[in-house]
């Protein structure tokens, strides 16, 4: 195989080979408590900058409550604000993305704003007295940029800034051109489950379920996956290529057709790669595409898996052919993920469930349980608080009660 120039940290020796108890992927409370601790205050990816070329384009985010929209001014800068109008509160645009005609109007009421946020007037204006346009301006998110692709955060938190913590990534980002993409659609794939959002990260956190689970990925790669892990939680996992045709028909002619990229260092060349952001992203490159997909929690037994997929700058018709070759074989695995998803998030619930004894395979799932046990000790606990009680016992485990 192939050597990545990232090392991996070691796997201790003897490690606590049990997960999170169940409890916590079926509480209400807990998971309000998630909203707060672990995703608002993270950061997300919201799209790239090619999404939104032009001025006036724009994009949506909707998560747990809070709603973005990241737009492009006639200025070409990239912004991002919260998509509520400073006036009732309505969105300021609809829809997954769209474009406006140097100014946004509100459908409610027909305040406008201009493309840096900043507010034209509002209809009818000597209705409300005194109103001091720079005051009413569309609240602005905090926003970072990484190599074309967009970041958002709605709540200030732990994680440094976006260049820093993905520095691990840069060059393997840089090396694939992933500031030149392009998207391969116009919006986001979605896939709604009854589940909660943990039990999509069990499942996506180890390659342990590889070799039976997703026979497609095993042909492609499964002999030579290997999983790396980074300091800051971060997680790369890589599959490499090629050294067998495969009896399957995407991956056999997938095999065939993919296209050589000797301007890829060695490592990439013949690589699926896919790197992890805590606490529910992940950014995956083959040598003629790319995506980012993550997993949106709506409740605690609900969630939203979806993404965003890219192309190169003047693909051919062998990257196309190689393009559509691959989410075939990504469309399968997403199936048979989304079952092991389900089935997991079900034996939660189950008296005979024991709880998780985990193989040296499964570090991964593990190191993300013990980061969401930083944030919320109360995971610690075998048994669960009493609901009304979740927050409180929560901060005293953290020592501020």
């Amino acid at each position: 195989m192939t050597e990545m120039p990232l090392q991996s940290l070691p796997i201790p020796n003897d490690w606590d080979r049990s997960g999170l108890p169940p409890w916590t992927y079926h509480s209400p409370a807990l998971f309000d408590l998630e909203r707060q601790t672990v995703f608002l205050n993270h950061w997300q990816v919201a799209g790239h900058v090619n999404d939104i070329p032009a001025p006036g384009d724009w994009l949506t985010f909707d998560l747990l409550g809070e709603r973005a929209v990241v737009m492009r001014g006639q200025d070409a800068q990239v912004r991002a604000f919260h998509n509520l109008c400073r006036h009732r509160g309505a969105r300021v645009v609809d829809g997954a993305q769209g474009q406006c005609r140097g100014a946004v109007v509100c459908p409610f009421h027909g305040w406008v704003y201009n493309l840096d946020g900043s507010l034209r007037g509002a209809a009818q204006p000597d209705s409300f007295g005194r109103l001091d346009r720079a005051e009413f301006a569309l609240k602005p998110i905090e926003m970072e940029i990484f190599h074309g692709f967009v970041f958002l955060r709605f709540h200030s938190g732990p994680q440094p800034a976006v260049a820093d913590l993905l520095a691990p990534y840069a060059a393997d980002f840089a090396a694939y051109g992933a500031a030149a993409l392009l998207p391969a659609s116009t919006a986001p794939w979605q896939a709604e489950l009854p589940v909660n959002w943990k039990a999509v990260r069990d499942v996506d956190n180890e390659g342990y379920h590889v070799p039976l689970a997703h026979p497609s990925l095993q042909e492609l790669y499964g002999r030579d996956y290997r999983d790396i892990y980074l300091a800051g939680g971060l997680h790369v996992s890589v599959g490499v290529f090629g050294d067998r045709p495969g009896r399957r028909w995407s991956v056999r002619h997938y095999v065939k057709h993919v296209p050589e990229r000797p301007d890829l260092p060695p490592h990439l060349r013949r690589s699926w790669t896919y790197y992890g952001l805590f606490p529910n992203t992940v950014f995956a490159f083959t040598p003629e595409g790319a995506q980012f997909y993550h997993d949106l929690p709506r409740a605690a037994d609900s969630t939203l898996l979806t993404g965003r997929s890219y192309r190169r700058a003047n693909e051919t018709r062998v990257q196309r052919l190689s393009r559509y070759l691959a989410q075939r074989i990504d469309r399968d695995t997403s199936v048979e993920d989304q079952k092991l998803t389900v089935w997991s998030n079900e034996s939660m619930r189950s008296s005979a469930f024991d709880g998780f004894h985990l193989s040296d395979h499964e570090w991964g799932l593990r190191r993300h349980h013990d980061g969401l046990r930083a944030l919320l000790p109360v995971m610690r606990l075998s048994e669960p608080p009493e609901e009304r009680e979740m927050a409180a016992r929560n901060k005293e485990m953290l020592g501020t009660g």
